[in-house]
């Protein structure tokens, strides 16, 4: 199963994202659609599973959850927008975490802006946050991750840069 993932939208869609998505299989986003057009055209371009994020209004939070666990090929998955990161993870993310992680899986948050692809060798999972592929916020180049998960595994890892932000 090969996954596009990306966050961060807030409402901009780069049309690069549908080439470099083209062979996945599922879109996986984490958070901040910021509206229902970016979630419709994604849900309509391959299937979606994404939560929702602090700027997404009431009708995206009808349409996805906060939290999402769920299984991939064999690969356990927890995925929220407000998370952080191994060392340094929300307090509500982190007692779900301690109590339920998805081990020898996949941790994935948005939010920050910031990509993270990193172990958490306490708790046995792979945390990846895919950056920002929108034009609103701090980062400065735009952000997307492709991976493939198969038999348990995740494999072939990429990132992928759209260039600065605003173009």
């Amino acid at each position: 199963m090969r996954i596009g993932l990306l966050s961060d939208t807030h409402s901009f869609l780069d049309d690069r994202i549908f080439t470099h998505f083209e062979e996945c299989d599922e879109i996986w986003h984490a958070g901040d659609f910021g509206n229902m057009e970016v979630l419709m055209r994604l849900r309509e371009f391959k299937p979606l599973r994404g939560v929702y994020g602090n700027i997404d209004d009431k009708k995206i939070q009808a349409e996805v959850p906060l939290d999402l666990r769920f299984e991939c090929e064999g690969v356990p998955v927890f995925m929220t927008h407000i998370g952080g990161y191994p060392g340094r993870y929300n307090p509500r993310v982190k007692k779900i975490l301690q109590e339920n992680p998805p081990v020898n899986g996949l941790f994935i948050s948005g939010h920050s802006h910031i990509l993270k692809i990193m172990p958490d060798p306490v708790l046995h999972f792979l945390h990846i946050n895919p950056g920002a592929c929108g034009n609103e916020g701090w980062h400065q180049v735009k952000t997307l991750v492709r991976f493939t998960l198969e038999k348990g595994k995740i494999d072939a890892v990429q990132v992928i840069e759209l260039g600065k932000r605003g173009r």
